[in-house]
């Protein structure tokens, strides 16, 4: 067959066909640059600064990684970010572990981060500088919003690791100086979940009721020491905000001496190491005690020198009042010579009316002498009542000075001393009064005599 020239040209067309490269959809190619970026970069660690920190309503976080010279978008899904042991904030030098992926929506590739950390302990001390001025600024390390810790807690609550020495170190040493009840909330004290155990537990024991009997009356959050990354946690902004938000009054007690977190700040009160929380926690019972025998001793002897002070006093106005018995006296002398005067008037006047009687009778008739002596007798009867109720009215007068006296004499006895509380020692050998101590000491044997009866006593001189 003859070929034609339409021939040539269709061979031609196709040899030229056959030459050209591979034909892909968008598609393809996208899964071509992503099946060979991720068997390329399945494992990075790559170091850079955190920039554009975004974390939308999923709970996912899109960020990016930049240098000097180059920008790297990265992402950390929501049950990864959850766990890091960073906080991803703007600006930090960190170190992210991860793989590369493409994402085709925008023709560009990505990080995905599985665990981030600080790039340098120099970058995590300028965070932890820059987190505490944020929070100084708050006002939540001001000394006015500190509470007191109380002097004798009866509960004493512990949020630290149930393993390990610290626990073992503040038991002890309670027990030591003044033995309470402590109760442990058991947490990890370094790692990813650390931070979220720790403020569980401060918001665990403050969100008992305040009338249960085993709600703390102070707190103590305490783990041993460490490096500066292992004592991340309590450096954790929403571990401090935990601290600053409990009630109940709280001890930090995080490292050794010379360790220094962000909870030291906004705690009530920082102890240098567990077993300095234990001691600022609870006091030294002996030296209660100790305390509370010399109080007890002042008291007896203020007691004592107020007595003496007040037996004298009542000595010194004894001897200006005088013996109420000489009053007493004097007012019954006067009241017996007023009696045999009055005897002695009466009688008298007795003999004189006989007298006057008898010289009337002389010359008298029998008619004349019973007018008389009706008229004197009735005359008689009338001085007699007169004098009756003189009697009746001194008498009364004489009774009433005398109960007057005999009630001055019992306001004045050292009986009425007695009923307010006082007691009278005797020597017992020789009845006398004791007003001295060394009268009492030399005594030995005394009497101690109340408002109600008397016993006897024995001095002992210590």
């Amino acid at each position: 067959m003859e070929r034609t020239l339409f021939d040539t040209l269709n061979e031609d067309k196709d040899k030229v066909v056959s030459n050209a490269p591979t034909e892909y959809s968008v598609s393809q190619i996208s899964q071509q640059l992503k099946n060979c970026v991720e068997s390329n970069f399945s494992y990075i660690r790559v170091r850079g600064e955190l920039s554009r920190v975004t974390v939308a309503k999923s709970g996912h976080l899109y960020t990016t990684l930049k240098d000097d010279n180059s920008v790297l978008d990265a992402i950390c899904w929501k049950g990864n970010l959850q766990r890091l042991s960073v906080q991803p904030e703007e600006g930090l030098d960190v170190v992210c572990t991860g793989r590369l992926t493409t994402y085709a929506g925008r023709s560009n590739y990505q990080m995905i981060i599985e665990t981030m950390e600080l790039a340098g302990e120099g970058a995590l001390l300028k965070m932890l500088e820059d987190r505490r001025k944020k929070l100084a600024a708050e006002g939540l390390f001001d000394e006015s919003r500190k509470k007191t810790i109380p002097f004798l807690p009866e509960v004493i609550g512990v949020v630290t690791s149930p393993t390990g020495a610290v626990i073992s170190d503040i038991m002890h040493r309670i027990a030591d100086r003044f033995p309470c009840r402590v109760l442990l909330w058991p947490v990890v004290v370094q790692g990813q979940r650390a931070a979220e155990q720790v403020i569980a537990g401060i918001k665990g024991f403050n969100d008992l009721p305040k009338e249960n009997s085993l709600r703390p009356d102070v707190l103590i959050v305490a783990r041993g020491g460490g490096s500066l990354e292992d004592l991340m946690p309590f450096n954790d902004e929403a571990v401090v905000r935990a601290v600053a938000e409990s009630d109940i009054p709280l001890i930090s007690a995080v490292g050794h001496e010379t360790d220094t977190t962000l909870i030291d700040y906004v705690a009530d009160l920082r102890a240098p190491t567990p077993t300095g929380a234990a001691e600022k926690a609870v006091p030294v019972k002996t030296q209660i005690v100790a305390s509370v025998l010399e109080y007890e001793r002042r008291m007896v002897l203020s007691v004592e020198n107020r007595l003496t002070n007040l037996s004298q006093h009542l000595e010194v106005l004894e001897r200006g009042l005088g013996n109420p018995l000489h009053l007493l006296e004097v007012a019954m002398q006067r009241m017996d010579q007023s009696s045999i005067r009055l005897d002695l008037s009466l009688k008298n006047w007795l003999t004189h009316k006989k007298a006057d009687l008898r010289n009337a009778t002389i010359g008298l008739s029998v008619i004349t002498l019973r007018a008389g002596l009706k008229n004197h007798q009735q005359r008689l009867d009338d001085l007699s009542e007169r004098l009756r109720l003189s009697m009746i009215q001194n008498t009364e007068k004489s009774e009433q000075k005398l109960l007057y006296l005999s009630s001055l004499l019992e306001s004045l006895s050292f009986k009425k001393t007695l009923d307010r509380g006082f007691v009278l020692v005797k020597d017992k050998a020789t009845g006398q009064a004791i007003k001295h101590v060394s009268s009492a000491i030399n005594a030995e044997n005394v009497t101690l005599q109340f408002s109600d009866g008397k016993i006897s006593a024995i001095i002992d001189e210590k």
